[in-house]
């Protein structure tokens, strides 16, 4: 199998390199207020982005190269009709762990295809619990089938499953409970997730930044039993609480600098490598893939990405602003 090829991508920090982030589309079916603008598909070039054949190719040479995870992002990764062919085909490769990130909004319309190909979790994005707070940040009528399709994914307890909660002041912040009482009945991990600089409207400039202590702090008051546990590197603070199936997190996305242990490169929809989330400028990897180029050729391009890799992209450029996520997949 791929997955037993040993790992050869390391950066020049010595750093193994062995997690990708694919963006398969940068479009959305929701316009959350702390990333996209209603405007921001226009910006969108359909005829660059990667076909069917060319993420089934770039699969295949990141699991010959010993890639040990992809994560399949968006925009909205759901809108891809190919999604579960993608997910199988990664498995199909090699690819250790397959997961997904998704906004929910489709997971009825894929879910037991992608269970049936393999996929081993999802990331499921979700802000708010109340019908017309969800509408103010989504800007989308669409809670009650969101809601539904989380009840169905924790109902088949197949899958890991985290749900990502971005806390916002005075928007949601007021919500922790309602979300935390989720993990006595699921064993799911519910995630509170800094807001990150990188959004159409810069709405992380108005005050409505939540930090990761101050996240803690409300975690705290709310549950005084909380009981903390060693959590993943980016989960620089994790609770279970007695009684509980569930796990709690803090992900200080802003305040925190996991630069040292980063272990992944993000590859969006038009076929850009991105070695850092700071860097605004990646490597184009769609040329060779529209040439048909072999397999040795890729992933060259690929260890050239991973070498420009930076020591510490967050602290060397304080000044990149992206105008969103969606354009290097979350």
């Amino acid at each position: 199998m791929c997955s037993s090829i040993k790992n050869s991508l390391v950066d020049s920090y010595n750093r193994p390199i062995d997690y990708f982030r694919i963006a398969v589309t940068s479009q959305c079916n929701l316009r959350c207020l702390y990333c996209m603008s209603e405007a921001h598909e226009e910006r969108t070039d359909k005829a660059t982005i990667l076909s069917k054949q060319e993420m089934i190719t770039l699969i295949e040479v990141l699991a010959s190269v010993g890639v040990a995870k992809i994560r399949f992002t968006g925009g909205e990764p759901l809108l891809r009709m190919d999604i579960v062919e993608l997910v199988s085909r990664a498995k199909q490769a090699g690819i250790k762990t397959v997961t997904l990130t998704t906004n929910g909004l489709l997971l009825d319309r894929f879910l037991p295809g992608l269970i049936d190909a393999g996929l081993d979790a999802i990331n499921f994005s979700i802000d708010s619990l109340d019908s017309e707070r969800y509408f103010s940040i989504t800007r989308r009528d669409q809670y009650r089938r969101v809601r539904d399709n989380l009840d169905k994914l924790l109902s088949h307890n197949v899958l890991s499953v985290k749900l990502n909660v971005v806390l916002m002041r005075d928007i949601n912040s007021d919500e922790i409970r309602g979300f935390v009482d989720l993990t006595r009945v699921y064993p799911v991990t519910v995630r509170f997730l800094e807001l990150q600089p990188f959004d159409d409207n810069q709405i992380w400039r108005t005050g409505k930044f939540l930090g990761a202590e101050k996240i803690q702090e409300l975690l705290q008051h709310e549950y005084p039993g909380l009981q903390t546990v060693k959590g993943k590197a980016t989960q620089y603070y994790s609770y279970i609480l007695p009684d509980h199936k569930g796990t709690i997190a803090i992900i200080p996305a802003f305040t925190r600098n996991f630069c040292s242990q980063c272990n992944k490169i993000r590859i969006t929809s038009d076929g850009k490598l991105i070695s850092c989330l700071y860097k605004k400028e990646g490597l184009t990897l769609l040329p060779l893939l529209r040439a048909h180029a072999s397999h040795e050729m890729i992933s060259d391009m690929l260890r050239k990405a991973v070498l420009q890799k930076p020591e510490d992209g967050k602290h060397g450029a304080r000044d990149s602003v992206r105008t969103s996520m969606s354009e290097i997949g979350g």
